[in-house]
């Protein structure tokens, strides 16, 4: 299961309204701190995909109680076919709520709002951290394009939010947070042994139930 430099994001994120921004990371020496997943945490995510898990991977953030929420897979599948999502979101509840999320326009009012060239650099930025963890001694096919494995726009928005839970550089998974706090949908999570810092909401808002912080769900529609 171990794999090769550029993957796992541990930076501690800084919250301020709707902008976040994350520390530099060492991208090396984070991948080096990577553990395999364990067979709970392989049953746990078997169970929120209904499937067993196609290729490697870690968990990378998760409820407070433990559950995972955002797993971190190779960028190649065991068979040799390429994984273009490197973080992934397999929580059930949050996966229901950014599905409510785009089924209300959320993906144009995300490019609307955080404006399709800062998503284009975010794509790349994400291709990029990708690519330094593909294994040296691979030659076949590469995965390609970056967050939901496009170059443009939003297209998936679970997608930007598992990467910024994770803690990456992503304006739209920020964005997509900063929705879900003004919604009362963000749970306690944990990213390794720090809390992950939603936004906070503007003018404190928030219309949501809260029904976010269960610790699970049955079913995902986080996409692969």
């Amino acid at each position: 299961h171990r794999r090769g430099p550029g993957g796992l994001l541990r930076a501690s994120q800084h919250a301020t309204n709707d902008v976040v921004t994350a520390p530099p990371v060492d991208w090396v020496e984070a991948a080096e701190a990577a553990d395999p997943a364990s067979l709970a945490d392989q049953a746990a995510v078997a169970a929120l995909l209904g499937r067993e898990p196609q290729g490697d991977f870690e968990v990378v953030v998760r409820r407070t109680g433990g559950a995972p929420v955002v797993i971190e897979n190779a960028p190649v599948l065991p068979g040799g076919r390429p994984m273009p999502t490197r973080w992934w979101l397999v929580d059930a509840e949050l996966c229901r709520r950014v599905g409510t999320l785009e089924a209300e326009g959320g993906v144009r009012r995300a490019e609307a709002e955080v404006g399709e060239a800062v998503m284009a650099d975010a794509h790349r930025r994400y291709e990029m951290l990708r690519d330094r963890a593909m294994p040296q001694d691979h030659h076949g096919p590469r995965p390609t394009g970056g967050v939901g494995g496009t170059r443009r726009g939003g297209k998936c928005l679970h997608a930007h939010l598992a990467w910024w839970l994770a803690g990456g550089d992503d304006p739209t998974g920020a964005w997509v947070a900063a929705r879900l706090v003004e919604r009362g949908q963000a749970p306690d999570l944990r990213r390794g042994d720090e809390p992950v810092l939603w936004p906070e909401a503007r003018d404190g808002s928030a219309d949501g139930d809260g029904s976010a912080d269960s610790d699970g769900g049955d079913e995902n529609d986080g996409g692969d």
